[in-house]
């Protein structure tokens, strides 16, 4: 019998004549595989999955006019449309136009925001609409505008549009949404709005009064008549605006523009978010005709982080104790099989094994352990990877194939690691106190 062949009889007896200690030993190696795949799956898959949802939650990128001329024009549907594709290059993304016009209520100011339905609806799954979206005739009021208007669904009320108020509409309804996102580039923003407002305010106070007493228009009650379809309340800035159909304020203000503040919810974060917001202003200018200024929301983009990082951390730190744990089974399965096998090294030395090749065998021994529950506790990891995504996320996830073959590796790795303090004790074994006890 050759030496390779006596070494695989010898394997194979070891692996199958102690079912029970190799049981052990590879069970200790399943579990480790099982929670490190499964753990390793689900953080690979998080931040994705994450960011999906959060999608749900509002924009994260904002596009706005970068020039003052832009501000009273506002973004023309080609310029949205050219935004759109550079977006959604390579990332999905979801996308709403808002028109912003200043109008009165009963005398009182308010902003209307004209949209495109689907759009918007799309873009913002967590709004709390009570009844309907706006329609044609109908709009959908903020819940502090329909208590500022004491109305409720069904209720109708006259909007009117005053040619005065709109130079400060489009600036300062599009600084107002930046500030209340709380983008990066706030204070640029309202820097342009305020330089607006004031000078729109000065030629407002020249009309509203005539000869020291208060102006008839600003007192006229007259315009056009809608029916409060539903009520939104978000908590925030949308509950103080009044939304309409892009058809119904552009009736109502007598004229057609472009949106002045386009919102768009993309599949991207951190870096990779940034550089598209990069690319963007790139773009715009090196075109100041149609020049925009893309910013990312910062209230979304920061949870998203901070969330997703919080996560990983705890995985990765789970992790590491299993991987400890692991490391800790399989040594002690080891230094079991070494103990109960000591007086067969004993003879095995005296008759001249060298205590290289015992150690080699005890290694390799290790190693099938490793293998057979690393190939099972990944296949299981899987499983509880793909449960655990399906209902904490509602999504499946494929098979990893390099991650399930560094698992494999992993396994077979700390099993070998595992018996090496025990195969080094096992083969300092001295052959004569061993045959003495015997």
């Amino acid at each position: 019998m050759t030496n390779r062949k006596m070494f695989f009889t010898m394997l194979w007896g070891a692996v199958f004549r102690r079912r029970s200690r190799a049981m052990m030993a590879v069970i200790a190696s399943l579990v480790g595989a099982a929670t490190l795949f499964c753990l390793a799956s689900v953080c690979v898959a998080v931040p994705q999955q994450m960011n999906e949802e959060m999608r749900a939650y509002g924009a994260n990128l904002i596009v706005t006019p970068a020039s003052a001329t832009g501000k009273s024009q506002g973004i023309d549907t080609a310029t949205v449309r050219n935004v759109t594709a550079l977006i959604g290059a390579g990332h999905s993304v979801k996308s709403a136009a808002y028109r912003y016009e200043s109008v009165r209520i009963n005398s009182a100011p308010y902003t209307i925001a004209g949209v495109d339905v689907k759009a918007v609806r799309a873009l913002n799954r967590h709004w709390n609409v009570t009844g309907d979206w706006p329609g044609s005739g109908n709009v959908m009021v903020g819940r502090d505008v329909a208590d500022a208007l004491g109305v409720k669904v069904g209720s109708r009320v006259t909007i009117g549009y005053r040619a005065a108020d709109a130079s400060a509409s489009a600036s300062s309804s599009a600084s107002a949404k930046s500030d209340s996102d709380e983008s990066t580039e706030t204070a640029e923003s309202s820097a342009q709005g305020t330089q607006s407002t004031q000078t729109t305010q000065g030629e407002q106070t020249t009309q509203a009064t005539e000869n020291g007493r208060v102006s008839s228009d600003i007192m006229d009650n007259n315009g056009t008549e809608f029916r409060i379809a539903g009520i939104v309340d978000t908590g925030g800035n949308e509950d103080s605006i009044i939304y309409a159909t892009t058809a119904d304020v552009s009736k109502l203000a007598g004229s057609k523009r472009g949106s002045d503040v386009v919102e768009y919810s993309v599949n991207a974060m951190g870096d990779e978010l940034n550089d598209i917001v990069n690319n963007i202003n790139r773009s715009a200018d090196k075109n100041p005709n149609t020049a925009v200024k893309a910013q990312t929301v910062t209230r979304i983009t920061s949870s998203d982080t901070r969330i997703i990082a919080m996560l990983q951390t705890l995985f990765w730190i789970v992790s590491l104790v299993v991987l400890v744990l692991t490391l800790v089974g399989v040594g002690t399965t080891i230094s079991s099989i070494v103990s109960q096998r000591r007086n067969e090294i004993g003879l095995r030395k005296a008759l001249g094994a060298d205590s290289r090749a015992i150690g080699v065998e005890f290694y390799v021994e290790s190693g099938i352990y490793g293998l057979i529950g690393g190939l099972l506790g990944t296949a299981i990891g899987y499983v509880l990877a793909r449960v655990l995504c399906a209902t904490v996320f509602g999504r499946a996830i494929g098979f990893d194939w390099l991650l399930g073959a560094g698992s494999l590796l992993l396994s077979v790795a700390i099993a070998v690691i595992a018996s090496i303090p025990p195969v080094r004790r096992a083969t300092r074994i001295d052959p004569a106190i061993v045959l003495r006890e015997e």
